[in-house]
């Protein structure tokens, strides 16, 4: 498969990346010299050049193509170079090929553009990337717990965790996995990444040995497993509200969102916006309207006015400001007056690790979450998420189908044949009213026809498995 780029900043090369460990056979085209030089390591076609300039497209190979992601941070540039992908590969391939086209952009008027179908028919934009929403959903996941390092929400009320193994996990530190599982009261939770430092990620198996200062990936159904994974593993939990508390420093985009999400979440919110039109803006709309919401025009590092709200009996801050730095500064004050959960979603992935270190609960890369989503887009003939595991690199999961083709439908897990360098983490199967469940999988558990397996594996290892399943 051919995927060409148009973008070299760090989704496009991130994308790039994870691609390329796939074996996939992929161009990257950016107009920026130094993106240009800064990509030339990962042994991908890289073109300088212009995205809207029909030629690059044909230097490209965009007749062998069947994907073409816009990446830029330019939402008209990604619009304008799709419609142009389109046309240049119907040329080249005489209207014979097809070609997939997915776009990033920021402006939401382009996502309810695409929502309502109008989109690909001005455009030829097959798919629309829009990662706030998933942004959220990672944050309001990982603020439940203060030591979980990433959380990756996947369907059905399923999740991977990850977090680090810490000397205190008497049960399963200096033990190997099959060990710790008959020493683990419930059992063991199901690992499906090891990360050691100096070694490279992998997919563990039970003779493996869990040591302190590991990071592991699990898989779990429901966020009230959480604080069971992390006593296993170590670390204190503290119980978080039935009705959280949130205190939301921004009103402008994700800040509106973030509101919407906890409100429904059977939460409380209070927005404290600087700007008077945009907290008139929020106080006018339907959301402001909303029980349970309560908008403060002022300014978030006003000691007096966070005293005023009493800001030390929210149970949540969050900030939802256009600058890393200023949002940062907003949670830290934040904390330091007692808030005891803070969280921020970031433009910069380098902040990520940065902001834990001071102290922050937790933060999620908005540009992690573009690639994951682009990628699940590539992925498209899967029933369900694609997940890079953040923290444990070289382990990827993937949903994949049982359909009437695969031979090993009707047999248990044990008797499946699946190869020992993949793991599955969830079976998901649908209930009477057609919703899909989250089951754990175990050895004699049964696969149906209709069932849907997460399955977790190195990247290089993703077509085989597709061929098992006849994917």
């Amino acid at each position: 498969m051919r995927i060409i780029i148009g973008g070299g900043g760090r989704v496009g090369t991130g994308l790039a990346r994870a691609l390329r460990s796939e074996d996939k056979d992929v161009v990257l085209v950016d107009n920026n010299a130094r993106a240009v030089k800064n990509s030339q390591g990962m042994d991908i076609l890289v073109l300088h050049g212009d995205i809207t300039h029909r030629q690059k497209f044909i230097e490209a190979g965009i007749e062998t193509a069947q994907v073409y992601v816009a990446a830029t941070n330019s939402d008209e540039r990604n619009i304008l170079s799709c419609a142009l992908a389109k046309h240049v590969h119907s040329e080249q391939t005489n209207g014979k090929g097809e070609l997939m086209t997915i776009c990033r952009v920021r402006n939401p008027m382009f996502l309810e553009e695409h929502q309502s179908g109008k989109l690909s028919k001005w455009a030829g934009v097959d798919h629309v990337v829009h990662p706030v929403d998933g942004a959220i959903e990672r944050l309001m996941s990982g603020l439940r717990s203060s030591s979980l390092t990433e959380v990756i929400p996947f369907e059905a009320d399923a999740y991977i965790v990850e977090l680090d193994v810490t000397a205190d996990a008497g049960g399963v530190v200096h033990r190997t996995l099959r060990e710790s599982g008959a020493r683990v009261e419930g059992g063991m939770p199901l690992i499906v990444g090891l990360k050691r430092d100096g070694e490279p990620g992998r997919v563990p198996v039970a003779d493996d040995q869990i040591l302190p200062k590991d990071r592991v990936a699990i898989a779990t159904a429901g966020e009230a497993s959480f604080n069971r994974i992390l006593r296993i593993f170590g670390h204190e939990h503290i119980d978080f509200p039935d009705r959280p508390k949130v205190a939301i420093f921004g009103a402008g985009l994700i800040g509106t969102r973030l509101a919407k999400a906890w409100l429904d979440a059977n939460g409380t919110v209070t927005i404290v916006e600087r700007d008077l039109e945009k907290a008139n803006t929020l106080a006018g709309s339907d959301l402001g309207s909303r029980k349970g919401i309560e908008i403060i025009h002022g300014d978030h590092l006003d000691k007096d006015l966070l005293s005023e709200i009493e800001i030390s009996s929210h149970d949540i801050a969050i900030s939802a400001l256009d600058n890393d730095h200023a949002s940062i500064a907003a949670v830290l004050l934040a904390s330091d007056m007692g808030v005891e959960r803070t969280g921020l979603i970031l433009y910069d992935a380098d902040l990520v690790n940065v902001v834990r270190r001071m102290g922050i609960t937790f933060s999620v890369d908005r540009k992690r979450v573009a690639i994951d989503t682009i990628l699940a887009k590539i992925h498209s003939e899967l029933p369900g998420p694609y997940a890079v595991l953040s923290s444990v690199p070289d382990v990827i999961g993937i949903c994949l189908p049982i359909n009437s083709n695969v031979k090993f439908a009707g047999k248990t897990i044990a008797d499946a044949g699946l190869p020992e360098w993949c793991k599955v983490a969830f079976i998901q199967r649908k209930n009477i009213h057609e919703d899909w469940e989250t089951m754990r999988p175990s050895s004699s558990k049964t696969l149906l026809e209709g069932d849907r397996l997460t399955i977790f594996l190195p990247p290089d290892r993703v077509t085989d498995l597709e061929k098992k399943f006849k994917v």
